[in-house]
């Protein structure tokens, strides 16, 4: 899933963690991970909504200022089914650290 800039480190903080898509049909599956930067967003839940579901506390969750900001972001092509997507941000598996090297050779 791909988000706008201005809500990508919500995200990744992980106070967004819905969103509104206007689709044709689902472009995610409930269960899967998606990249987003060094991480993943792992979808929870995709439920198709109507128009009226879309609340200024909906659109406010979803990281908008209301339901005109988001409707403006929101639709993607010629789609007009809305889906309410719930997901959380996965961040990146930490390195691991390496053992020490032991092949080192200490004078006697």
């Amino acid at each position: 899933m791909v988000f706008t800039k201005r809500l990508r480190e919500g995200v990744i903080r992980g106070e967004i963690t819905s969103s509104i898509r206007i689709w044709t049909s689902p472009h995610v599956k409930a269960g899967n991970r998606y990249r987003m930067g060094d991480g993943e967003i792992e979808i929870e839940s995709i439920t198709q909504i109507g128009f009226p579901d879309i609340t200024p506390a909906l659109a406010r969750e979803s990281g908008f200022l209301g339901v005109l900001d988001l409707l403006k972001v929101a639709k993607h092509g010629k789609g007009d089914n809305v889906y309410l997507i719930r997901f959380h941000y996965i961040p990146p598996a930490k390195p691991r650290k390496s053992p020490p090297n032991k092949s080192k050779k200490t004078d006697p």
